[in-house]
């Protein structure tokens, strides 16, 4: 199926490079596999029941949201066993490591993907 799709020129570019240093065939190659990569990151966590792992990663700048993370931290600590921190400048890296029911990862997930203070990695 064709499908036609507006993409911002630098966007496009940057996307450009990617594939062709990963030394895909074609774009509507690489755009194929963006969407499968889409759509497993988006529904496999949907899919879980019962008790799950997880490690959650995404960079954010430290001084917009350091107090509000630790808040979060506090009230998910029933299933978050460690965290990782990591300085870069003014950004930070942070893995959160989970260990409890799927549900309530999710709502981790969901909460934290709410705020447009972290990018998820």
């Amino acid at each position: 199926m064709r499908t036609s799709l507006n993409i911002p020129q630098e966007v496009l570019e940057s996307f450009d490079a990617t594939w062709q240093e990963e030394e895909l065939e074609s774009r509507s190659r690489a755009v194929r596999e963006a969407i499968h990569e889409y759509i497993e990151r988006h529904t496999e966590l949907e899919g879980l029941e019962g008790p799950a792992v997880a490690a959650l990663a995404f960079d954010y700048e430290h001084t917009l949201v350091i107090g509000k993370l630790h808040t979060v931290q506090h009230e998910f600590e029933d299933i978050i066993s460690t965290t990782q921190h990591m300085h870069q400048g003014e950004w930070c890296l942070e893995t959160i490591f989970c260990q409890g029911s799927a549900a309530r990862i999710r709502e981790l997930v969901a909460l934290l993907k709410s705020s447009e203070s972290y990018r998820f990695v």
